[in-house]
């Protein structure tokens, strides 16, 4: 008798976030882990590709260099767009791509962390849009899941620098004009340093080969890669985030399917101002003091985005709390709201639910000694949001640090159960 035809394992592209590009190093070995379900299946273990892209750069430059990357050729950001940004149209060549054969009829997982999320959805709009040409569409992504992604921005970046009332512009002697420093010392160095310290400027002509040392001083001074609307800070702003979706951009893709981890540091956010535990300031001080300072921030910086004007809202799990809680509850890094997706709630499809990373919880209606032999989605739903809500989680709690805790671990099962799910589910919807 012949065996049953198993559907396809599907490759899983990550994409890293801001000042991130580290790839397998740091994020260390999960595949044992993601692959669970795969090989309870009997399917092939998937691969895992982790795409080249600009840890500074920003979501328009980060999707085109994810294109290429995968597709393999030059990086073009289009000739408009450098225009009216004033870079070069052309970035560096990629002489094969990691996925070349990528098409609707091929498509691929993807998986955000941080900055990684909004990138992913840039990337299709970018298809949706006819930008890498009318036969590219949006069906080419597959699945987006994304982690502690600041999809609507944050008020970190204003913390750090970025002028609330004159954005791009950035307060001088601010953290955010260090860190501009720091890229553009890195940009200069950019031909003698390695692969993990590469800021992807090629189009910038920030190196020695291009540009003198005298104009890497004035830009140390004034930085005309930070303080411009082509840039990571700029667009993890809320302005930003009101203009994406003012144009539509992040709206669901009838054909993909998504998924958002969202990670909360703070406590008490349904009884009143949310606080941080002390336990987090000896295990992660800078995220912390960090989500201590967004608890504090103006809520005025949200201006459009804030959802009720009554003092009272409802959040994703339809818990009712306070505006203040809801907006300044914060994974250190990225608020708890703008990691759900992008759009209010009643703007977009989506489902909330509590995400207890506790494998014996997540099994507990499993008879005893019985094998898991079948992911845990079932039937995968298209089109919508899936918007999971984990406690007592900070930004970097699941990845990119591999560390081995039984949380990363149970994460890394799910999100393998997950994507098997789809893959099963395409295979039986595909004629």
């Amino acid at each position: 008798m012949a065996l049953p035809v198993q559907p396809d394992t599907i490759p899983l592209v990550i994409v890293e976030g801001f000042f991130c590009s580290a790839g397998a190093f740091v994020w260390g070995n999960f595949h044992e882990h993601s692959n669970h379900a795969c090989r309870a299946g009997r399917r092939r273990d998937r691969r895992v590709i982790f795409a080249r892209v600009g840890p500074v750069s920003s979501l328009h430059d980060r999707a085109c260099e994810l294109y290429y990357s995968l597709v393999g050729g030059t990086v073009d950001y289009g000739d408009k767009h450098a225009r009216l940004h004033g870079h070069k149209r052309f970035g560096r060549t990629h002489d094969r791509g990691l996925y070349p054969e990528w098409s609707k009829q091929r498509p691929l997982h993807f998986l955000g962390h941080s900055m990684g999320g909004p990138t992913i959805l840039k990337l299709q709009w970018l298809l949706k849009t006819g930008f890498f040409g009318v036969e590219q569409c949006p069906n080419m992504v597959l699945s987006v899941n994304a982690i502690s992604s600041p999809f609507r921005g944050t008020q970190l970046v204003y913390l750090l620098g970025e002028d609330a009332e004159d954005a791009p512009a950035v307060r001088r002697f601010s953290m955010g004009s260090v860190l501009a420093g720091c890229v553009h010392i890195l940009a200069y160095l950019a031909p003698i340093l390695p692969a993990g310290l590469d800021m992807h400027a090629h189009s910038r002509s920030l190196s020695f080969n291009e540009s003198s040392f005298s104009v890497t001083l004035r830009q140390l001074w004034r930085s005309d890669w930070a303080e411009t609307e082509d840039a990571a800070p700029f667009d993890v702003t809320f302005q930003a985030a009101r203009r994406r979706e003012s144009q539509l951009e992040g709206a669901v893709n009838p054909g993909t399917y998504y998924r958002s981890y969202v990670a909360s540091m703070t406590e008490g956010c349904r009884r009143g101002s949310p606080y941080v535990p002390l336990r987090h300031l000896l295990t992660v001080p800078f995220l912390y003091l960090s989500s201590w300072a967004m608890n504090l921030c103006d809520r005025s910086l949200l201006g459009p985005l804030q959802q009720d004007t009554t003092g009272r809202v409802t959040d994703g799990l339809g818990q009712e709390g306070c505006v203040e809680s809801m907006f300044t509850a914060n994974d250190g890094v990225v608020p708890v709201f703008s990691q759900w997706h992008p759009f209010d709630c009643s703007e977009t499809k989506c489902r909330h639910d509590a995400y207890p990373l506790d494998h014996s919880r997540r099994n507990a209606d499993r008879p005893r000694g019985a094998r898991e032999t079948a992911p845990l989605h079932e039937d995968p739903e298209n089109g919508v949001w899936h918007v999971y809500h984990i406690e007592a989680a900070h930004h970097v709690s699941l990845v990119p640090f591999w560390v081995g805790t039984s949380r990363q671990k149970a994460f890394w099962r799910d999100l393998g159960s997950w994507l098997c799910a789809i893959d099963a589910k395409r295979s039986v919807t595909q004629p």
